[in-house]
């Protein structure tokens, strides 16, 4: 917005989830400010040391639910932003706490402290319909921020997409990858909103003279269907249009059964029940409040895509995004089933090779050892908690076998089934999924 006043209210900003899609690209805008973001987030490690902050407050928002925790954390705060947000219940995430007991016990002690401004980022639909409890706990904190005396604003927008993923916007990429795609029959349209438009939205909620105590839809200029998006990425990757497919109901359900079971181990699959629910209803909105409140005229999806050719690495995402699961899945099974084998079927032959190598009595002890530990790695990848020690466990008893494998058997080297051979796969695999396991 040429000649606009760029002066942030206050030097210093409370930002929850700022290792989130939004929350990272609103730090690095208020940092451009020359803005002292303080961060909350579930633990520092890499997804914090990326980011332009000056410091970061490792706080787990379902413990985060008095005043009393959040009033230290306000002292030399001007303003509050909050980006955190889950999709649904698991091991790891909690609808209620993050989007209601945490957001609204902060809010009383905003009030408490005087830090009157806050931008709450919520999502488009939420005050008006609860389907799923991501949608009524958005709405229901909505209504308590709205019952408050802060001078609030909050945010509604679409579903987000930018040059970073993650959640939807990665799960686009990944869909593109496919030569088939599935057609999703009761999803509703999708105004999509970039990323750096909402980050600029929220930096300019927090100019003085900025509006106060208002609901801003963001939505991008243009309605789309779902599969007309993941056709436009697909056309910027480079790759042909892909085959739409009707899949029968069942099959679509049982897809969303497995992502609620991925989500239960602890891993954010952006394909669960709740977003099935919140597709049905889609996302569609008109951008003309928006700009007229910012002076921010929406950036299209065309447009964003266009503005830079999709990079070799964009390919590589896409492509891996569908894989990573799959390779963790056959991964895990590779070592369960070795475990299974070794305490079944493969016994004798466990026993005999370990007698022949001189372990004498303890041939039957170090295979039922090595089976265990087998089993326990195949579970612990499929843990997102346990995945990558579990993942440096198998490394490091992979290695082992190699090792006393050649040290006590080295006829094996020899064998025609490449028993010793298949290991340099086997370890090139594990520093792959080593490589890819990051979620963000």
């Amino acid at each position: 917005m040429a000649g606009a006043d760029t002066t942030i209210i206050g030097r210093r900003v409370l930002l929850l989830g700022a290792t989130g899609l939004i929350g990272s690209a609103v730090a690095a805008r208020l940092h451009r400010e020359g803005i002292a973001v303080v961060a909350v987030a579930r633990g520092s490690g890499p997804a914090t040391n990326r980011l332009p902050i000056e410091r970061v407050i490792p706080l787990d928002l379902r413990a985060a639910v008095t005043p009393e925790v959040w009033l230290p954390l306000l002292e030399g705060i001007d303003a509050v932003v909050n980006c955190a947000g889950v999709l649904q219940d698991s091991a790891r995430d909690s609808n209620a706490a993050v989007h209601v007991a945490a957001p609204a016990a902060l809010y009383a002690a905003c009030e408490r402290a005087g830090v009157r401004r806050v931008v709450h980022l919520s999502a488009m639909g939420a005050e008006r319909d609860a389907l799923s409890d991501f949608s009524s706990t958005k709405g229901e904190i909505e209504r308590k921020l709205a019952a408050s005396a802060l001078d609030w604003v909050i945010l509604r927008p679409s579903v987000v997409v930018g040059r970073a993923a993650y959640g939807g916007s990665a799960l686009f990429r990944g869909l593109a990858s496919l030569p088939v795609l599935p057609r999703l029959a009761d999803a509703g349209g999708i105004s999509v909103v970039q990323l750096d438009d909402v980050a600029e939205t929220v930096a300019r909620m927090l100019q003085p003279g900025a509006p106060a105590r208002v609901g801003i839809e963001l939505a991008g200029p243009d309605t789309l269907a779902f599969e007309d998006v993941v056709a436009r990425y697909r056309r910027w990757l480079g790759w042909r249009p892909a085959r739409i497919v009707e899949l029968p109901a069942w099959l679509m359900r049982l897809g969303y059964r497995l992502g609620d079971l991925v989500g239960r181990l602890g891993w954010r699959a952006p394909i669960r029940s709740t977003a099935r629910a919140e597709m049905v209803r889609g996302a569609a909105g008109e951008p003309a409040e928006w700009t007229r409140l910012t002076g921010i005229a929406p950036t299209s999806l065309d447009a964003a895509l266009a503005r830079e050719p999709a990079s070799v690495q964009e390919r590589w995402f896409a492509r891996l995004f569908l894989l990573k699961p799959l390779a963790l899945v056959v991964f895990a099974a590779f070592w369960l089933m070795t475990g299974v084998v070794s305490l079944t079927a493969g016994w004798d032959i466990g026993v005999g090779l370990m007698r022949e190598g001189g372990a004498g009595s303890l041939s039957e002890p170090s295979v039922i050892a090595g089976a265990l530990a087998d089993l326990a790695i195949g579970v612990g990848i499929l843990f997102r908690r346990t995945a990558k020690p579990a993942l440096f466990a198998a490394l490091a008893i992979t290695v082992f076998y190699l090792v006393a494998g050649t040290a006590i058997l080295p006829r094996l080297w020899e064998d025609p089934l490449g028993p010793m051979m298949k290991v340099w796969p086997i370890l090139a695999f594990n520093l792959l999924l080593l490589a890819i396991l990051d979620e963000r």
